[in-house]
Formats: C-alpha cells, structure tokens, sequence
C-alpha cells in the first residue's frame, strides 16, 4: 500500500470501529430481574400498621437501606420485598410491643433514575412503572441535535455490584438507573 493510501485506510477502519456496537456485558446481565421488586435506599414507603394509627405513615428508605419507625427504632428494607419488610416490621412489633400486629408495606414512591448525556435537560426524575429509555429520555426534554437514538448506556446495580451494557432504546428502565445518551458521529 502507498503511503497516500495508508492514512485514508486508517481513517476509514477507525470511522467503521465507532459504529460497531459497544462490546460489554451482555443484555443478559441487565435483563428484569425474576420476581418481586426490591427495596433500596430512595424508595417511600407507605407502611400501615392495622389499628395503630400512629404508626402508619410514609417511611423514606435512608442512605443505610433503614428505615426508622415509632417503637421498634431502624428495619433493614434494603434488597427485602414489601412482603419481607411486612414480616420483619410484624416481628419487631410481636416483640413486646402489639400482641396480633398486621402490616402492609407499599411503594409509595420509588428511587429516582438518571439521565445523562445528549438530552436537553440532564439530571434526576421520578421513575414511572414500566417506562423504557426512550420515555425517560422524553421526560428529561428529548435528544439534543447530537444525540444518539438508537441506543444508550445504562448502568445498574445488580447485587452489590454496579453493570454498564449499550442497550437499545425500547430496553425497559428500572427505579435507579443511570442513562446515558452518547454523542452520535453523523
């Protein structure tokens, strides 16, 4: 090849390596988790304790993963389902507390998810059941000129380890995720 030639065939496999798709974690690795929703720090809950009035209430799950109740001080909330947190409240509250306790946990609120990137107005919105990337890029104001509509990164907490995987944008969206929109080439 001469060397006219090598730095146009340079430049070419570099603008062929950008629209390659992003090589990462699998979709896999991001996919819905199986079963109930998990709690974690930023979720409200709506906590009623049958016949005790003053102990029903909204409880905001803390940076620790707690929550602070009347009577039985701090529940770990954090990774239990509303069932679980239902038994662990009922049990504290069996303690010396209420003979027959009945509890009901709900989500009042869930945690926050994140946009970044190539949208008009970045930053933290109230997740929405069942939003996809592409709705949540419509509630932070829609793509810039720049920004790529095809696909996204997201990253989230799987376990106790944070998971970033270039998804498309019809991928569903769960409460604490970040998005990010990258910058499309042409």
């Amino acid at each position: 090849m001469s060397r006219r030639l090598a730095p146009l065939a340079l430049a070419v496999a570099m603008m062929a390596g950008a629209c390659a798709p992003r090589i990462g974690p699998s979709e896999y690795a991001l996919a819905q988790p199986a079963g109930p929703y998990r709690l974690a720090s930023g979720d409200r809950l709506r906590i009623i304790v049958f016949g005790q009035d003053n102990l029903s209430n909204i409880y905001a799950v803390d940076g620790s993963g707690r929550i602070a109740m009347p009577l039985i001080d701090t529940v770990e909330a954090q990774g239990r389902t509303t069932q679980q947190l239902e038994r662990a409240i009922e049990g504290k509250l069996r303690a010396g507390f209420l003979r027959e306790p009945k509890v009901s946990v709900e989500v009042d609120t869930y945690r926050p998810f994140f946009v970044l990137g190539e949208v008009t107005n970045s930053g933290q919105f109230p997740y929405v059941h069942g939003m996809t990337v592409q709705t949540a890029v419509a509630i932070a104001g829609g793509f810039t000129p720049r920004g790529q509509r095809s696909t996204a990164e997201v990253t989230r907490q799987i376990e106790d380890r944070l998971v970033t995987a270039s998804v498309p944008i019809t991928y569903q969206v769960q409460p604490g995720d970040t998005i990010v929109i990258k910058e499309r080439w042409f």
